[in-house]
């Protein structure tokens, strides 16, 4: 009992903000199963369990970080501060958002609720992080990576079904600043992914999140547009060149030993095979719905993968540690 009363104390301190992206990711999963139903024009069981299952998670790992920021708040406060961390800060509002998402057609007052819950707040986010950004003392070229697209480009998100909720302009908002400044944060990771020193090990994964921001971006252009034009395109066709380019990075992957930081996978597979699901709906190409198909098995086996993966490391103690 005094081991235990030692070690759970420090466990929650060192309870890691990244650990929502497990609910992206699993949202990911949730709308990727929704949109192979209604391409299938099968029923929802399947994606409205996963939502339940994903919701229950997002509560679970909300009251353990509520309950570490009463316990530890400068633990808190040392993750705002830290290079790499503050930008997983945002992935609690978008998973609010994703779960609005997969709300909508299964309850629309829930999904409503979720949406302005977690539009506010990811826009506050954004300015915070953002305004941290601009204020720092300590940041250098070598603190960007990947996961920085998190707090801005996570606006993208807002429009897929805040055009349901709110009026077009809100959407359009968040649309302008999720696209402008993946732009820009682009230009930064590629000039520092190109000059610089390589990735540390643990960050590796997050290349993965070059693949959201278009696959989003061309979900969220057609929600707001309703039509797959030159744009929709050249944001869908985006997707596919840096869905190759991790192609190739994958004996690079393939060498990492497990992380938290294996669940950058996750969302942005689902954004690409979600995306890759519409282009076919909607071009009514049967080659993109069969690529669908695949890219769906896809993420179903690195999912489950990273579940299994997870739980193990939560069983030995491998998550959770000042390290991470």
């Amino acid at each position: 009992m005094t081991a235990n009363s030692h070690q759970e104390p420090n466990r929650l301190r060192d309870f890691p903000v990244s650990f929502f992206a497990t609910v992206m990711g699993l949202s990911g999963l949730t709308l990727a199963v929704r949109r192979f139903e209604k391409v299938h024009e099968l029923g929802h069981q399947t994606s409205v369990i996963l939502f339940v299952l994903t919701a229950g998670l997002f509560l679970f790992l909300a009251a353990i970080y509520l309950r570490k920021v009463m316990a530890h708040p400068q633990a808190v406060a040392e993750e705002w501060t830290h290079p790499v961390r503050i930008s997983f800060f945002p992935a609690i509002s978008i998973s609010l958002i994703l779960l609005a998402t997969a709300a909508h057609g299964i309850h629309d007052g829930l999904s409503l609720l979720l949406w302005m819950a977690g539009a506010t707040a990811h826009l506050g986010m954004t300015l915070s992080v953002m305004t941290a950004w601009i204020n720092h003392s300590r940041f250098e070229i070598t603190h960007s990576n990947p996961a920085w697209f998190i707090p801005v480009v996570g606006n993208v998100l807002v429009p897929i079904v805040g055009v349901q909720h709110a009026p077009a302009d809100i959407s359009w908002l968040f649309f302008t600043i999720g696209i402008l400044f993946w732009i820009v944060l682009l230009t930064i990771i590629i000039n520092r992914l190109f000059f610089h020193s390589p990735l540390p090990g643990k960050l590796v994964p997050t290349l993965a999140i070059l693949l959201a921001p278009p696959s989003v971006g061309f979900v969220s252009w057609v929600a707001l547009t309703g039509v797959i034009d030159p744009t929709a395109r050249l944001l869908y066709f985006a997707a596919v060149f840096f869905f190759l380019l991790l192609l190739a990075q994958l004996p690079k992957f393939a060498k990492l030993g497990f992380a938290l930081s294996w669940w950058a996978y996750s969302f942005p597979l689902a954004a690409f095979t979600i995306a890759t699901f519409l282009m076919g709906q909607d071009s009514g190409t049967k080659f993109y719905l069969w690529l669908g198909d695949a890219l769906l098995a896809l993420l179903t086996l690195v999912i489950s993968g990273l579940v299994l993966r997870t739980l193990a490391a939560i069983k030995n103690g491998d998550i959770c540690k000042p390290e991470h």
